[in-house]
């Protein structure tokens, strides 16, 4: 799978900044000043996390469906 396959989630991290993170796979998350920097440094998380999982001779997680709710 590749980094465009995955849902990926990017929101305020309530300090100024943004979290980018894809659900389906545990810790590949990444901040940023802005969404779209966020969103670039979560690429080399995956990249990082995907040739991890390529050395070990395992496959990566499928996509997952996230669902948004708001707190009324």
């Amino acid at each position: 799978m590749n980094y465009e396959d995955y849902t990926i989630v990017i929101c305020p991290d309530g300090i100024g900044a943004f979290v980018a993170h894809i659900p389906a796979i545990p810790g590949c998350h990444a901040l940023g000043k802005t969404p779209l920097e966020a969103q670039k440094e979560l690429q080399n998380v995956f990249d990082m996390i995907r040739d991890e999982h390529l050395e070990e001779g395992k496959d990566l997680p499928p996509n997952c469906n996230v669902t948004i709710a708001h707190a009324s």
